[in-house]
């Protein structure tokens, strides 16, 4: 097929009715059907130095998996994924890769044309392979022959190392804090964007591999890292960046008041938005202010709004979506959460206000009542390069709530940290490592957002496996 044949524009992707998905936590997106993932694959250019693999963090030989689509080898597309992915349904449904590798696909360089939907396809295949195969092929590495490695952590960064070790025959343990493995993917990630199903699914497949996974185990209280030390050839840590950054403005004690992290775990790891079903109720009215706008944002904005009201009985119940805004200093162009969030955000109706910044929780009789928000301006570039937001003298507005929901960024957890004071932290309070992912301490090595701050799913499974490989060069003397 000529440039001139190739479809201009990408095919898009099955959605479910705007109306009827506020009113639930079921998936937003609902993919491709075979003969759009085709002719989506038939796009691609099949470049001989293919700039999108470059953009992967995980390098994923992407014209490779999407020339097998155009060929109806979807088991062969779904083999070439996992040569580099051991999460590709997940990653296909919440990578930015927008900013990866869509972002760097040559078709955006070419006027008139899109780029290839990456993304979509690596869900496609991953999805139709697990619903013929049921699960993926698992080659025998039950029996262990090399050392034993202990992962603290299960997010992607963990899962990823450990799937990584165990195939090459490492003896692998992953230790969750949490009563569920998955991390930020079963805590942080809404259920209309991911399915925690799609995740168990995928951490099951790495268990398969032999990876032994222990939850509600806290290392700094439960073990030390000195006592794993002395049962383990090396160890990675892996637990991420959920402590919650708070804003401390007057009011902060207020009733109403919660931070995104608390928020989001209620709701997607202990299920509250099934109450009494599931028995952690969460609180939430129907003024709704959200701070922030990142993806973490739209996802509190997102689940706050399918909390809202049931009303009425028998044959009268109707759904009364609870009234959303966002509230975010900058303005729509530096919004850093993904395109796709923020339409379906605009979509199911969510208010965003944009160049401004609560100063005050006002109160009554202990419980939040408004939130007093100040204009800001846009100034000179900060350090990433965004210019700088700064407070208009004397603007102030007043807006009624009744909840609000702090996005404003995350810390590490400094249990483990503070029990462990041998490792070097960043002034950042990250964990210091060198060009392999090592830290201060030899046989211990860190990665994901624990030595980033917050990032990239996909970013974290490459830092996982970018430390697995550190390992077992470690390991062997290589």
């Amino acid at each position: 097929m000529s440039l001139q044949d190739k479809k201009r524009e990408r095919i898009p992707t099955h959605e479910r009715d705007t109306q009827k998905r506020k009113e639930d936590f079921f998936e937003v997106n609902l993919g491709y059907e075979e003969s759009e993932a085709i002719s989506e694959a038939q796009r691609c250019l099949q470049c001989t130095n293919p700039l999108c693999v470059k953009g992967c963090p995980v390098s994923i030989d992407i014209p490779g998996f999407i020339k097998k689509i155009t060929e109806k080898d979807y088991t062969g597309s779904g083999e070439i994924l996992r040569q580099y992915n051991y999460l590709p349904a997940i990653c296909g449904r919440v990578c930015p890769q927008e900013t990866q590798c869509e972002g760097a696909c040559i078709m955006n360089k070419m006027k008139g044309f899109q780029p290839i939907s990456i993304g979509k396809l690596e869900r496609y295949v991953a999805d139709r392979n697990r619903s013929e195969q049921g699960s993926i092929p698992v080659e025998n590495h039950v029996n262990p022959t090399r050392q034993k490695i202990a992962i603290v952590g299960s997010g992607p960064a963990g899962l990823t190392a450990a799937a990584y070790l165990a195939e090459r025959g490492y003896d692998v343990t992953i230790y969750e804090a949490l009563h569920l493995p998955g991390g930020v993917l079963v805590y942080g990630i809404p259920e209309f964007r991911l399915p925690k199903e799609i995740v168990r699914q995928e951490i099951d497949d790495i268990q398969k591999l032999g990876v032994q996974i222990k939850t509600d185990f806290i290392i700094g209280r439960t073990m030390t890292i000195e006592e794993l030390m002395k049962t383990y050839a090396a160890i990675f840590i892996g637990i991420g960046a959920g402590t919650p950054r708070m804003m401390g403005i007057e009011g902060s004690e207020l009733i109403g008041i919660y931070s995104s992290s608390e928020f989001l775990t209620r709701i997607n790891l202990m299920k509250s938005y099934n109450f009494p079903r599931f028995d952690t109720p969460v609180r939430v009215g129907q003024n709704v202010i959200v701070v922030g706008g990142g993806n973490v944002a739209m996802d509190s904005a997102r689940s706050a709004l399918r909390m809202g009201q049931t009303i009425g009985h028998s044959e009268h119940i109707t759904y009364h979506p609870n009234h959303v805004k966002v509230v975010y200093r900058r303005t729509e162009s530096e919004i850093p959460a993904r395109i796709e969030e923020y339409h379906h955000a605009v979509q199911e109706g969510i208010e965003f206000h944009w160049l401004m910044n609560p100063v005050a929780y006002i109160g009554e009789n202990g419980k939040l009542k408004a939130v007093k928000v100040q204009q800001m301006k846009l100034g000179e570039p900060d350090e990433s390069g965004r210019r700088r937001p700064v407070p208009v003298e004397g603007q102030f507005e007043i807006f009624e709530a009744d909840t609000v929901i702090e996005a404003i960024g995350q810390t590490p957890n400094k249990l483990l940290l503070e029990s462990f004071p041998q490792l070097k932290l960043t002034r950042w309070g990250t964990i210091q490592v060198d060009d392999q992912l090592m830290t201060s301490v030899e046989g211990i090595f860190a990665g994901g957002d624990i030595v980033t701050g917050a990032a990239t799913v996909i970013e974290a499974m490459g830092a996982g496996k970018q430390a697995a490989k550190s390992m077992i060069a470690y390991l062997t003397g290589k």
